[in-house]
């Protein structure tokens, strides 16, 4: 770096910290450098640049070769900040793990920075969000095309997958090419320019010295050429130092040539020690500062000023103070290397961990289950897993690539694994859709039936069958669930406005059975037991005739019953023929309300009497060859007399039981 350079003739600003908040007034003031109240004389043996290493004795060159790397870092920058101006105006913005960000919250940041940052500012977290965001992105659309695979057999089908995320992604981060282009576009334009401008003042400045010239012209021409050189714009960074270098040259040469007051230099000399004094006491308190980047951004500014702004000093104090600005820079580097070498063991145990859930994901991939729940217990434990992964934070930059491959191989084969057991399944699935589309077709054909009666048990088994039935395929499962269900409500409304239509046929029943029932109660039986027995029997058929009542109001059944009773008892009829006679009329009132349940129960209720029964009757039996068998029985006691009337009576139960079930049996065949 030349040390040797000549100060701006106009006053200019050395704010200690251009970019930091922490920066105060009085070291702004103390940089300000002196104004020129006459040109000073820079002797040629006086404009030298800092030695190479090769140049220095053995001892200084280790210790430039020491600082040539901190000194490289900075002046790259200061080249790059040169270049583009704008970027002299950017602030630091904290740079995250965006690796641990989920796809949501990568497109929130990339919005949000799109939205409210600078291009430049902005332009290496965007580049970032990127990178993760597209590796993230395919890595999920690499495994919807394998499950997409996996349950689609027809070759003709192509895997298509569209994710908002993914076109709101794309439309943040165009914004932000059009505008960093827009931006490097008119960069670009301009750069050429100004490095020609440049570059003709700098002849000019040769031409100069012209011993024919008036002086005063020729210092007002060296002024103006001072005052564009100030106002000409950026230049490329890899002409900065050599153009930079040049010019200042040639100003110094001028000011050899004019043979200026040496007191005058002198003062100015002193002037421009005192400035980097104040630099060099300002970086003593950044190697101090917590925030290492934010203290090297300051630092990388103080060189900018160190070269640009300030002018010489004297040759006898310009190697020491040089050498304390560049150890201090080397100081500085230092702690930066060692906060980049504590990054960079947090990212080898990231990488650890990461090493360690990739053969987890390995493991998951070998553990063969068998059913369905199981499996998505395995998928679970792989989703938290790929969540650990992303959130382990960066590995070291040479193993990132194969870190990322190992693991989406792992999630690659696992996700095969699986895949090959819903294979298997699929078959049964596809088997599944043939039963469904069945039952689908036989309810569509139903679904217009009339024949309420007979069509209503069918339509309930068909639903009764659907239930019993597994899982179809999913690109299937709405659309032949949706057929199925329509058809059966289509057939159960009209079976629902069917009945609207038969209560009102019920409710008027109702009333004539209750008007009935009232002239029913003021009967009286004439004495005649034929006459009577047949005017009851035509009560029950007129009865019969009202038809079906609501099914809230079926207690008036109940109430007709009772006055039949009444009336059998006073016929003075045989047990059985009473019993018989209930009944029938019981059974035909079951028959007629259509309640197939009701009639099957009683069927099991008479089967199982008649056994009982039976076994009664056995039991009893057994029991008369007990008393019967015994040698001294000449003849029947009193417990054998009863046990035989008692057989005499089951029997006749035994008939009555069977008389019953012989009944149900022609109900249910006609």
């Amino acid at each position: 770096m030349n040390d040797n350079l000549s100060h701006k003739e106009n006053e200019t600003d050395g704010n200690l910290a251009q970019d930091s908040a922490e920066s105060n007034q009085s070291e702004t003031e103390v940089l300000e450098t002196k104004p020129l109240a006459e040109p000073i004389d820079v002797p040629a043996e006086d404009n030298v640049v800092i030695p190479s290493a090769e140049e220095l004795p053995a001892a200084d060159a280790a210790s430039e070769s020491d600082n040539q790397t901190a000194l490289n870092a900075i002046a790259d920058t200061n080249a790059e900040e040169s270049e583009d101006e704008t970027l002299k105006d950017r602030h630091d913005i904290p740079m995250q793990d965006y690796d641990t960000l989920t796809l949501e919250s990568l497109v929130d940041e990339l919005k949000n920075l799109v939205s409210n940052e600078k291009v430049l500012s902005a332009k290496e977290h965007i580049e970032e969000i990127k990178k993760s965001f597209l590796a993230k992105y395919t890595h999920l659309l690499e495994e919807k095309k394998e499950e997409f695979l996996a349950e689609n057999q027809d070759p003709n089908e192509e895997f298509q997958y569209h994710s908002p995320l993914k076109s709101n992604f794309d439309k943040y981060y165009s914004i932000f090419r059009d505008a960093k282009n827009t931006h490097f576009k008119s960069l670009q334009t301009n750069l050429k320019t100004n490095l020609e401008n440049r570059l003709a003042i700098v002849e000019e400045l040769k031409e100069l010295i012209n011993p024919q010239e008036n002086i005063k012209d020729t210092l007002k021409h060296f002024n103006d050429l001072r005052e564009r050189w100030k106002n000409a714009g950026p230049i490329p960074k890899d002409k900065y130092n050599h153009v930079w270098n040049n010019f200042h040259f040639h100003v110094e040469n001028f000011y050899d040539y004019l043979h200026l007051d040496r007191e005058a230099r002198d003062l100015d000399f002193k002037h421009n020690l005192e400035q980097k004094q104040k630099i060099i006491l300002r970086v003593e308190e950044l190697v101090n500062e917590a925030d290492v980047n934010k203290a090297f951004r300051e630092l990388q500014d103080l060189h900018r000023i160190w070269k640009e702004d300030i002018g010489p000093v004297s040759r006898e104090h310009r190697d020491e103070i040089w050498n304390k600005f560049s150890d201090l820079t080397k100081k500085m580097h230092d702690k930066r290397e060692v906060l980049f070498e504590k990054l960079r063991g947090t990212e080898a145990e990231n990488l650890e961990k990461k090493k360690e859930i990739i053969s987890k994901i390995e493991v998951l991939a070998t553990e063969k289950v068998n059913a369905h729940s199981q499996w998505l217990a395995q998928i679970e434990k792989v989703e938290a897993l790929r969540t650990a992964f992303f959130s382990a934070g960066k590995v070291p930059s040479d193993v990132n690539e194969e870190t990322w491959n190992s693991f989406k191989t792992a999630v690659r084969n696992f996700n095969t694994f699986k895949n090959a057991f819903y294979k298997d399944i699929k078959k049964d699935q596809n088997d599944n859709l043939s039963k469904k589309t069945a039952l689908v077709a036989k309810a569509k054909e139903l679904q217009e039936s009339l024949d309420f009666d007979a069509t209503t048990p069918i339509m309930k088994q068909i639903q009764e069958e659907w239930k019993q039935i597994g899982h179809v395929p999913r690109k299937y499962s709405d659309k032949i669930w949706k057929d199925f269900k329509d058809a059966c409500n289509h057939y159960f409304e009209k079976l629902k406005e069917q009945k609207n239509e038969e209560n009102v046929e019920e409710v008027q029943a109702f009333n004539s059975k209750k008007a009935y029932l009232e002239t029913l109660r003021e009967y009286q039986l004439t004495g005649d037991h034929k006459t009577d027995l047949d005017a009851i029997k035509l009560h029950i058929e007129t009865w019969k005739g009202f038809g079906k009542v609501p099914f809230p109001r079926r207690h008036i059944e109940g109430k007709f019953n009772k006055i039949l009773d009444a009336l059998f008892e006073k016929l003075s009829l045989s047990k059985k023929d009473t019993e018989m006679l209930r009944f029938s009329n019981r059974m035909d009132h079951l028959s007629e309300s259509n309640d197939t349940r009701k009639l099957d129960n009683e069927k099991i209720f008479l089967m199982r009497k008649i056994e009982e029964v039976k076994n009664e009757i056995f039991q009893l039996e057994n029991n008369i060859q007990f008393f019967t068998n015994t040698r001294n029985a000449k003849k029947e006691n009193s417990i054998v007399l009863e046990v035989r009337k008692n057989i005499a009576l089951h029997k006749e139960t035994l008939d009555v039981w069977k008389e019953k079930l012989k009944q149900i049996r022609n109900l249910k065949q006609e």
